[in-house]
Parts: structure tokens; sequence; C-alpha cells
């Protein structure tokens, strides 16, 4: 029987392949084992052994379902066999929640829901932000992420570092869940970075030499990392 690979047009979680087969060996367990177990409890008839090895050799990557009734064979949560989520969607298959249990604790519809895990665009308020933050346990920077606000907030910290911070402050808290005082406290810090390395080996021409420019490129570049390096409440 052939492997089944997962569709193009159906996104697969980060499936973590050497974590699936150290938990099956840790429980003594053959892949027909697995198989079988997949198999007789979740109905999924198509699972043979071989599709447990393809997975576990990264050959093939288990559908959402497929990696649920794997935890389930595996005596464990889908959290252990995904790597570090990176969209909406893998946050909450991570934690085995249904999108029906997001959208209620959150306050929308299914299908609101289900459109934003699809496009990654977040509308919410601030309530509805907060509530998303605690089903599923997001950080400030992983909730910031999967609502898609990363671009604009790379944005928003090169013109602060780069030109007057104070006005970035409030666009800032209006974007990120930070306190308006540690905004300000991270903005000065990073703004005075940035500057500090723009003019540390100046020219006797009195402009910035090669290696300034690439420190301050370099900082720029990494500016997402180094802004949340600096919030002490995440």
């Amino acid at each position: 029987m052939p492997v089944h690979t997962a569709a193009a047009h159906q996104p697969t979680p980060p499936f973590n392949a050497p974590a699936a087969r150290r938990l099956r060996e840790a429980l003594g367990m053959a892949p027909g084992h697995v198989a079988y177990g997949m198999r007789a409890s979740y109905g999924l008839a198509h699972i043979t052994p071989e599709t447990i090895v393809a997975w576990e050799r990264g050959e093939a990557t288990p559908l959402a379902g497929e990696l649920t009734a794997l935890a389930g064979a595996l005596w464990c949560s889908p959290g252990e066999l995904i790597g570090a989520p990176r969209t909406l969607r893998e946050h909450r298959l991570a934690l085995g929640l249904a999108p029906e249990d997001v959208a209620r604790q959150v306050g929308l519809d299914l299908q609101a829901y289900l459109r934003v895990e699809e496009t990654g665009q977040w509308r919410g308020n601030d309530r509805q932000s907060s509530a998303l933050a605690a089903a599923l346990r997001l950080t400030p920077r992983a909730l910031t992420t999967v609502t898609g606000r990363d671009g604009p907030l790379s944005e928003l910290l090169r013109n602060a570092a780069t030109t007057r911070w104070q006005a970035y402050v409030r666009p800032l808290t209006r974007l990120v869940p930070v306190p308006r005082r540690e905004a300000e406290d991270v903005l000065h810090e990073m703004h005075l970075e940035y500057q500090a390395l723009m003019t540390s080996t100046l020219t006797w021409g009195g402009g910035a030499s090669a290696q300034s420019g690439d420190a301050g490129r370099t900082f720029l570049d990494r500016i997402l990392d180094e802004f949340w390096s600096r919030v002490r409440m995440e």
C-alpha cells in the first residue's frame, strides 16, 4: 500500500520525526504495533508499518488527523510530535485543541476563526487577542507572529532605531501587547545602540566607515530578535 503524503492544499504541522521514533522505541513498540493501534482505535485503514517508518525517516509527513492518531498510539500529546509551531494552526494542533474550542474561547464563530488560520490575518480586539493568547498559551512574541504582525513590527522598529524613536511608542503599543513604559525603554535603548554602532568607527572625513555601516545593517536585519530579547515581559 503506498505511503500517504500531505496534499499540497492541505498544510501539515512541522512533524518531529526523531521524537516519534524515540517515543515508539521507549514504549518497546515496533512500527507494526503503532500502525495497528492507529487502524484499530482511529479507523485509519490506510496506515501500515511502512507509513510509520516513512514518517520516522522524514520521507513523508502525517496530516493533522494522522498526527493526532499517532500521538494517541504513542501515548503522548500531539505537541510532543510537533516541532516549534510556526502558525496559529500549528499552535492549536500542538495543544490538541479543536478549532471549535479556540473559536468559542476567543468569541468568534467557527468559520471566522478558520479564516484567520487560513489567511494569518487577525483583526480581533484587545479582549479577543488576550483570549487567543490564553487559549493557545502564546507568548507576546508568538502572538505577534501568528497574527501576521511581524512585518509591520519590523518596519516600525527600523524607523524607531534610525529616526526619532519617541514617535513610535504609541504605534508600538497598539501593535503588540507591550506596556507603554516598557515600549519607551526598549525603543530608546535600541535607538541608542543603533546610533552607537553607526558612529563608533567614524572616518577622518566625518562619515561612517564600512565596518560601522555593516554593523548597523546587521542590527536592522535582526531587529525583531533585538526587540524581543529586550522585552522583559515575554
